[in-house]
C-alpha cells in the first residue's frame, strides 16, 4: 500500500512539475506557435521592405531627377514639348 501511494504522489509531481512545461505561459506549444507567427512576420516584413524600396527609389528619383518627372507627366498627364507633335496609333 506504502509503494502504490509513493508511486501515484510521484507520477502526479511528474504530472504537476510538466504542464508548465508543455501548457503553461512559456511552454512548449505556446513557443510553437510563437516561432509561426515570427517567421510570417518576417515573411510580410521582407515584402514590405522590398515595397518601400522601390518607393523610395521613385521619390529619390522625382526629388532629384527631371527625366523621372518629365516621363510621368508624358505617361500619366500627356505632356508634349512644343517641338513636338503628338501622333496616336490604334491598336489592332
Amino acid at each position: 500500500m506504502r509503494g502504490r501511494l509513493a508511486a501515484l504522489v510521484l507520477v502526479a509531481s511528474v504530472i504537476v512539475l510538466q504542464y508548465p512545461l508543455w501548457l503553461g505561459k512559456g511552454g512548449w506549444l505556446k513557443v510553437r506557435q510563437l516561432e509561426a507567427d515570427l517567421a510570417a512576420q518576417r515573411e510580410l516584413n521582407q515584402t514590405l521592405e522590398a515595397r518601400n524600396a522601390e518607393i523610395d527609389a521613385e521619390v529619390r528619383d522625382l526629388k532629384t531627377g527631371l527625366d523621372a518627372i518629365e516621363e510621368r507627366a508624358r505617361y500619366e498627364l500627356g505632356l508634349v514639348k512644343p517641338d513636338e507633335m503628338f501622333v496616336q496609333l490604334p491598336l489592332r
